[in-house]
């Protein structure tokens, strides 16, 4: 009985966290554009320009999952927005649905 309760909390643990990495809404102001070649910190190449990340910024992968800037990977389809300096403050690694959602609201 003691298993059969941990195997249900455990498996209910995991499910919910595959559930909310699905859910992940973009922010409206979010732009999208494509990854350059790596550069050293604070900077990043998006969209053929060299911008600055703001200081807290964080980088998500497709699983709603925080990553390190070096693991930014070329080539990426992303979105982004912008702190009140015109800083990098956010950056979405976006899934293909993603995409396919940013496209329509064009």
């Amino acid at each position: 009985m003691r298993n059969l309760l941990l195997l249900l909390i455990v498996s209910g643990w995991l499910l919910s966290g595959i559930s909310y990495a699905q859910l992940r809404t973009l922010p409206a102001a979010a732009k999208r554009t494509t990854v350059g070649q790596p550069r050293q910190l604070p900077y990043v190449e998006l969209g053929g320009k060299l911008v600055r990340l703001a200081p807290g910024s964080v980088i998500y992968d497709q699983h709603n999952r925080s990553i390190v800037h070096g693991a930014l990977p070329p080539g990426a389809e992303v979105a982004f927005t912008i702190d009140m300096h015109g800083d990098v403050a956010r950056i979405y690694i976006l899934t293909p649905q993603e995409q396919a959602q940013l496209d329509q609201r064009k």
